[in-house]
């Protein structure tokens, strides 16, 4: 049990490093003098090197191992998103979020193929989306530290908080994290790798889920990235606008844990098709005007549906595969499914340099939620899961 603990407080961090960037861009703008589309285009960095690192240490985990995949992610993710706090001008700041991102982006499917091998199957779907909880934590942790600390301290010191997985949890993690040999033969004689993975028999689902990922992330990285600053486009000051930050990320936290309830008692997939149907609808609902009190309702709402949909989507993996295609079959989904997280911050960026508004910015994060529950319910009647234990509904 400890061990899955530490995977997740790794995934705590993982959104850490994930949401900072979003609070702290109106602080980069003012002192480094960029505008939206390059503030977009330094985001998007991250999720660059992130495609990077999931494609690839899906695949180096299966292969090597997951305890040393898993603390080689964090230590590059660590020390490189430190430095980002004493970068001296946008490229440098750029080319550091580049690298770290690699780390970010091999240490979710590394440490969910780690925690999934180390609980019964019946709970794989519950731990799935546990783990990833850990990422709109990390997300809810970066809006209360910023709310203090940016107007007091400026957005370097956001950064510097990355040591502490350097320093306290890479040491524990060698300690506790289970030696995790590869997998030279395989059950059922198949050959593991992408070649197997994009092969006739995972060919099609395996672009399917690939494909899904890429609608969800856009949805979910776009409002991480940008929901601070298009709030205050709308009028509020910088710690109001953290505060829907802060619902976002809560309702996410939520989102985790109630999907993860209703990806075992009724299946991942089936789920996440709802999942992601609530928060497309409440992010259109946004063009409406409403009244604060509910958009705090809608950005809680748009939490618990495009993360608890993403959370679905890792665990719905995780049971569609054999053991060893995990690794690399959630890699694949997560590393492919990047080009959602890349094109995000790039593509709101852009809008909001046209002059668009952040109404033009919701309409493309809800209508990419809806089309997710589309292809969502495509893999459900097209693909049955082949080892997900599903609850009856009567169960308790």
């Amino acid at each position: 049990m400890i061990a899955v603990i530490v995977c997740w407080l790794f995934v705590v961090f993982d959104g850490y490093d994930l949401i900072v960037y979003g609070n702290v861009i109106s602080s980069l703008q003012d002192e480094w003098g960029i505008n939206a589309s390059t503030a977009g285009t330094l985001g998007s960095l991250a999720f660059v090197g992130m495609m990077i690192g999931a494609v690839l240490a899906g695949r180096i985990s299966d292969a090597i191992g997951r305890k040393q995949a898993v603390i080689g992610c964090v230590v590059v993710l660590s020390v490189f998103t430190t430095l980002c706090a004493v970068a001296p001008g946008p490229v440098l700041f750029g080319i550091m979020r580049l690298i770290a991102g690699i780390g970010l982006g091999g240490l979710v499917p590394t440490s969910n193929a780690l925690a999934a091998e180390l609980v019964p199957d019946k709970w794989r779907a519950a731990v799935a989306t546990m783990m990833m909880s850990g990422v709109p934590i990390g997300g809810s942790i970066a809006a209360l530290v910023g709310i203090p600390v940016i107007p007091n301290w400026g957005w370097r010191p956001m950064f510097a908080f990355a040591l502490v997985p350097l320093l306290v949890l890479v040491p524990l993690a060698v300690k506790v994290l289970p030696k995790h040999e590869a997998l030279e033969t395989h059950p059922d004689n198949s050959e593991g790798g992408f070649r197997s993975l994009l092969g006739s028999q995972f060919r099609t689902v395996s672009i399917m889920f690939a494909a899904v990922t890429v609608v969800t992330l856009l949805a979910w990285y776009g409002l991480g990235t940008w929901l601070p600053k298009l709030m205050q486009g709308e009028g509020t000051d910088l710690g109001n606008a953290l505060t829907f930050s802060l619902a976002l990320n809560l309702g996410a936290v939520a989102g985790s844990f109630i999907t993860a309830w209703g990806g075992v008692r009724w299946g991942s997939v089936p789920t996440s098709i709802v999942a992601a149907f609530v928060a497309g609808v409440a992010l259109l609902l946004l063009l409406t005007d409403p009244p604060v009190a509910t958009v705090y309702l809608i950005f809680v709402l748009a939490g618990v549906g495009t993360h608890g949909t993403q959370a679905l989507i890792i665990a719905a993996v995780a049971s569609y595969y054999p053991d060893h295609l995990r690794g690399t079959a959630l890699g694949w989904a997560l590393g492919v499914g990047r080009i959602g997280a890349v094109a995000a911050p790039q593509i709101g960026g852009w809008l909001l340099a046209a002059g668009l508004g952040a109404h033009s910015n919701f309409v493309l994060f809800g209508v990419s939620a809806l089309i997710s529950s589309l292809l969502l319910t495509v893999i459900w009647k097209k693909f049955p899961a082949r080892h997900e234990t599903v609850r009856p509904l009567a169960a308790h």
